[in-house]
């Protein structure tokens, strides 16, 4: 069998210094890569398509479970979430059959990783029920919203998604604002509206904002390299720095 190419992603370097060390015991891993944040992470599953992630859970700008949900079930390789997480978060990652490594890892557990990633590479149906897994942990097999309940006074309305053009984060509150200007207020929490939006209808600007990409009109670069993007209902939206760089390498080249 091939070797396992396999991509580091932590933010710490003193914690992707570890990994490697550790897998340099491994003559089955060839370490074709790693990410220091979850965009980058994103970026290189992409770009490298790596077999197996060291994928850790808290990371800027994305976490773990953002990064999985960025991707299709096709571009969505083997992944051990790399966590900190008590017992009772570890028996949830065990019930859906999805690998884990506790922070501090440790070779021998590693080893099972390996293992574990060597057995489901050379069966493909075992490769993809454990994918499957990986994305029902990540919340990215939850079907798409079609419409948003939004409460004025006693009357709940209904707002399509499809006529949204951004959201924006204020702690648990969010806005959104439609095509033709509407303005709604609801208690909900970014990320987990995030996942049911769908990433193939919203692209994530910066932590807090949301954009209908059927919008997007134009993007005006900033100092830094961010970009200022511009929906066509005429609201502008500044996006961070490694959103930006998604943002260029999905829609501003050929």
């Amino acid at each position: 069998m091939e070797r396992i190419r396999t991509l580091i992603a932590d933010d710490e370097r003193n914690a992707r210094d570890f990994l490697k060390d550790l897998l340099d015991d491994f003559p089955a891993v060839e370490i074709v890569g790693e990410a220091a944040n979850g965009a980058e992470a994103l970026t290189m599953i992409r770009a490298k398509s790596p077999d197996l992630v060291l994928l850790d859970l808290e990371m800027p700008e994305m976490t773990g479970f953002e990064v999985v949900r960025s991707l299709t079930a096709e571009e969505t390789p083997l992944i051990a979430f790399v966590t900190a997480f008590d017992d009772h978060a570890i028996k949830a990652f065990e019930l859906n059959a999805v690998d884990y490594l506790l922070k501090p890892v440790e070779a021998a557990r590693l080893a099972q990783t390996i293992n574990r990633a060597e057995r489901r590479l050379s069966e493909s149906g075992a490769r993809t029920e454990a994918v499957e897994a990986i994305r029902r942990t990540a919340g990215a097999s939850e079907p798409a919203l079609e419409f948003l309940p939004v409460k004025n006074g006693d009357e709940i309305s209904l707002v399509r998604v499809e006529d949204i053009a951004s959201v924006l984060a204020d702690g648990e509150l969010l806005h959104l604002t439609t095509k033709d200007h509407s303005k709604y207020l609801i208690n909900f929490r970014l990320k987990d509206l995030e996942a049911r939006l769908g990433e193939d209808r919203f692209i994530k600007l910066s932590r807090g904002a949301l954009a209908n990409i059927s919008m997007l009109r134009s993007a005006s670069q900033m100092p830094g390299g961010s970009y200022l993007v511009e929906l066509s209902n005429g609201q502008k939206i500044q996006a961070s720095r490694a959103q930006s760089k998604l943002l260029r390498d999905r829609f501003l080249r050929l």
